[in-house]
């Protein structure tokens, strides 16, 4: 009987069968609870992916939050985002609703890496290296030379798998990992580079054990042997969880501090006349004999307030890292499920009309009243509420002293007949276009 029934189907009946069972999958598949907030026309399969400006996908927000409002949804394979917008409805999330809020959504390529003279030149790795070099002597308890080979790839391999994150394949893990991970690709390159910067993670690890005191630590690592070594700490303090823990700082403490400097060093190369400023009060407040203090930082309104410009203009990360809902709830009247992955839009905020004079210039005014520092409630890079950056207070110190320094022994041109593109480079965190710039010493 099945063989004739088999006989008897055409092939351009078996074609609409499946046709028609595929687009009804698909619709049960993306079925959304009642009062999940609005989106666009979706297509089947492939959602709001037709949408999408991967090289500018600010301007793809806003023109859809244009339409929908301040929450909106999208869909890209079986993967449903909630954009959040505005200051109100992202006050809501990351503070009210903090303790609801406090998970991350699952990302599928992270779940697979974690088991769960004057003469131009391209600031980038001298500017990572410096930063890094913090970071790496909290963790590991030591810095490492420029010249250092292992470090050197390293840093090379947290670039590049930074900016593979916007690739389009590994975009499209995220939405269709069943499918993508049998795939060649760029997500395939971010994979095998985690497993090298975890096998140089775990070095450390071994040869703190070798020489390890359990009672004195020297940095990170060791304070988190010495909890593994209590017997009855949480299970949380597992030497895998120490690798994740060791590999997040490092990207985190380099990055996104590395990112803005550059983005820095390029306002400064196009605006002379703010340069010089700074310079001025560099000269009064520290003068050229001594390096700059955190003491300073409030002496110098100007300065301060021309870091807080760059960030907001170079606006990073212009949707916040990811958050999670870890219960159904409720915000600006529409339903967002639990797990859901939810976006807020830090961009609708550094770049309000109604709050900024000029928010597409870059100007430092916007953070000076009465010739005084003045940070406004809008500025919110590092986040808010109870996941808001842990280590702001270390990147606001890195940037403050490594700005004034580097100004105070140089002045950051153009070189002749370059012309400079603001137009970000997209990954991880938005970043200037590979540049490069002379400095001359003062």
């Amino acid at each position: 009987m099945l063989l004739f029934l088999w006989d008897s189907i055409s092939f351009q009946m078996l074609l609409i069968f499946l046709t028609v069972f595929l687009l009804v999958a698909d619709y049960l598949k993306r079925r959304k609870p009642k009062n999940y907030p609005p989106s666009p026309l979706a297509l089947p399969f492939i959602g709001h992916l037709y949408l999408m400006d991967r090289r500018n996908p600010t301007k793809t927000v806003q023109k859809i939050r244009e339409k929908c409002g301040d929450i909106f949804s999208t869909q890209v394979g079986s993967s449903s985002f909630v954009f959040i917008s505005g200051q109100k409805l992202i006050k809501e999330v990351l503070v009210s609703q903090g303790e609801i809020f406090m998970d991350r959504p699952d990302v599928p390529l992270d779940q697979e890496v974690f088991n769960q003279k004057g003469n131009p030149f391209n600031p980038h790795f001298r500017l990572t290296n410096a930063v890094s070099n913090i970071i790496c002597s909290i963790t590991f308890g030591n810095r490492f030379e420029y010249h250092d080979e292992g470090f050197q790839k390293l840093l090379h391999l947290i670039e590049e798998t930074i900016r593979l994150h916007e690739t389009i394949a590994s975009q499209l893990y995220t939405s269709f990992p069943s499918i993508m991970k049998f795939l060649p690709g760029s997500h395939q390159t971010i994979l095998k580079n985690w497993k090298v910067m975890k096998s140089f993670v775990m070095e450390r690890i071994e040869r703190h054990k070798e020489d390890w005191n359990p009672s004195e630590s020297r940095d990170f690592i060791d304070s988190y042997l010495q909890e593994m070594a209590k017997g009855d700490s949480s299970k949380s303090f597992q030497e895998e969880n120490l690798v994740s823990c060791l590999l997040d700082l490092l990207f985190a403490g380099t990055e996104t501090t590395s990112t803005t400097l550059r983005w820095a060093l390029l306002y400064m190369a196009l605006h002379p006349e703010i340069q010089a400023r700074v310079q001025s009060e560099i000269d009064v407040v520290i003068g050229q004999m001594r390096q700059p203090a955190l003491e300073d930082r409030d002496k110098m309104p100007y300065t301060n307030a021309v870091i807080h410009e760059v960030q907001r203009i170079g606006n990073i990360v212009p949707f916040n890292v990811p958050r999670a809902p870890t219960r159904d709830t409720v915000v600006g009247g529409y339903t967002i499920p639990k797990g859901t992955f939810t976006m807020t839009n830090l961009t609708s905020l550094m770049f309000d009309e109604n709050e900024w004079e000029t928010p597409h210039t870059f100007n430092p005014g916007h953070f000076l009243k009465d010739g005084q520092f003045h940070k406004k409630e809008f500025f919110i890079p590092f986040s808010v509420g109870k996941r808001a950056c842990l280590g702001e207070v270390m990147a606001r110190s890195e940037l403050f002293l490594f700005f004034t320094a580097l100004l105070q022994k140089f002045t950051f041109q153009r070189p002749p007949d370059t012309t400079y593109s603001l137009k970000p480079k997209m990954g991880i965190t938005m970043a200037p276009e590979p540049y490069k710039i002379c400095a001359v010493p003062r």
